[in-house]
């Protein structure tokens, strides 16, 4: 009885925050709405004994990804006058692209009642060692039958890092450059200075 109230009420809740991220008008509200909605979903997941999904959900979803986006918005000074402004123009591209959605859901529950598509039967190869969790059990494939397309994926991704450094420290006009030695050489009565200010005077600048 308890996993079907807790089912229901993590499905509810994923549903509402979902629906509460589209349709909230401030971006920070939607990115904490976004939060709520993973959270929920990671505790669908446990029910459903993917653990290790929900804990990529909580750790990469929203101790990455969504925490980026809060602080991306929260440090953009944006105008909600002239993204409301905006939506009169992209309202028939956001029609066409809803239209779009639409189709590829229909098309999709008219698939799903069709029937599965075989391939294949399978082997027994994949299939999770007797006792073992579902952490264990995916741990054992990346690592043995998987384990040089994990290593390959780790590798594009070592790639994009090293050219995200690099072009974000390429030479730019206006732009003053770092130097790590200057700054490591400073002392500390260089780079602080102790002052008394009077009462009801104020900071001067």
């Amino acid at each position: 009885m308890i996993h079907v109230f807790a089912f229901y009420l993590f499905a509810v809740m994923t549903v509402a925050s979902g629906a509460i991220t589209i349709l909230s008008r401030n971006p920070v509200h939607s990115v904490l709405w976004l939060i709520l909605a993973f959270f929920n979903a990671a505790g669908l997941m446990v029910l459903t004994g993917a653990e290790f999904i929900a804990l990529l959900l909580v750790i990469v979803y929203v101790g990455a990804v969504a925490v980026l986006f809060l602080f991306v918005v929260m440090m953009l000074d944006i105008d909600f006058a002239e993204l409301r402004a905006g939506f009169v123009r992209y309202f028939p591209f956001g029609a066409l692209v809803a239209l779009v959605l639409l189709a590829e859901i229909v098309l999709g529950v008219g698939a799903y009642h069709a029937g599965g598509i075989e391939l294949g039967s399978p082997d027994g190869s994949a299939a999770a060692p007797a006792g073992a969790s579902n952490i264990e059990a995916i741990g054992g494939l990346l690592y043995s039958r998987y384990l040089f397309l994990f290593e390959a994926a780790g590798i594009v991704l070592l790639v994009s890092m090293i050219g995200a450094i690099v072009l974000t420290h390429r030479q730019r006009g206006g732009v003053r450059g770092q130097s790590i030695s200057k700054q490591n050489a400073r002392r500390p009565e260089e780079a602080t200075v102790n002052v008394k200010p009077e009462v009801g005077k104020g900071v001067t600048l």
